[in-house]
This record gives structure tokens, C-alpha cells and sequence, in this order.
């Protein structure tokens, strides 16, 4: 969901200059996006039917610019294994510099759709956040 939403906002406010990718760090290669997800994606006027999931790579690791995380455990994580990213990582709360308390936005996978709704809602609040810091 983060990464359409992004795109989105991206695309709304001129700022199509920037690359956009989504990848997991326990996510497994080509697995479809939640039914709840691609419903809510939907009412946003966003389509996630041909969304794939992806494994974080080394890859996309080197090349990335920035790298936002929904958790503070999945930043350590990735910290963990590739520390020398520590300047270009961050929870997306952080990066937005949130007021709200907590770094983390909690996964919906497996919850009902009200959470679903709740989750694309919080994403979307902080990528407004960033958006103003990227223009």
C-alpha cells in the first residue's frame, strides 16, 4: 500500500522525478498483494491487482537513496545485516518527523479491513509529511 500511495502522491505533486519500490524483508518473490489491501487501494482509486511482492536485495540496498520502514525492528534489521546504510535509513514516521507517538505502523496482514483502512490512512498521513519535505 505504501508504495502506491506514494507513487500517487508523487505523481499529484509533480514530483515524478523519483523512483518508488517496495520490497520485504521476510516478504516471499511474487506473492500478490492482500485481498483487504487491494480493496482499500481500490477505494483510493489505486490498483494493486498486478502488485507482486518482493525480498529486500543487496541490490536494492545499494541503490536506493533512501529507505523507509514501516517498524523500527525492520530498520534494525536491515541495519543488522547492511550497516553501512545507516545515513539513508529511517522508519517513515521518523523520516516525517511525526509527532505522534511511536516509530512504527503496525502490519495489517491478516486483520480485518477496518484495520487495512486504518493502516493506508496512518501511511498516507506521514507520506504527505515527506512529500512536503521532498518538494
Amino acid at each position: 500500500m505504501a508504495e502506491v500511495l506514494f507513487q500517487d502522491l508523487l505523481e499529484k505533486n509533480n514530483l515524478d522525478n523519483y523512483d518508488v519500490e517496495s520490497a520485504g524483508i521476510a516478504a516471499v518473490d511474487g506473492k500478490s498483494a492482500a485481498r483487504q489491501a487491494i480493496e482499500v487501494m481500490k477505494e483510493e482509486d489505486l490498483d494493486l491487482t498486478t502488485h507482486q511482492t518482493s525480498y529486500l536485495t543487496v541490490d536494492l540496498i545499494t541503490e536506493a537513496d533512501l529507505i523507509l520502514t514501516m517498524t523500527q525492528r525492520h530498520k534494525l534489521s536491515i541495519l543488522d545485516a547492511y550497516p553501512q546504510v545507516e545515513d539513508k535509513i529511517y522508519t517513515l514516521k521518523e523520516y516525517a518527523a511525526t509527532d505522534n507517538k511511536g516509530l512504527d505502523i503496525s502490519d495489517p496482514f491478516g486483520q480485518p479491513l477496518s484495520v487495512y483502512k486504518e493502516c493506508a490512512e496512518e501511511i498516507k498521513e506521514e507520506l504527505k509529511k515527506v512529500i512536503k519535505k521532498l518538494d
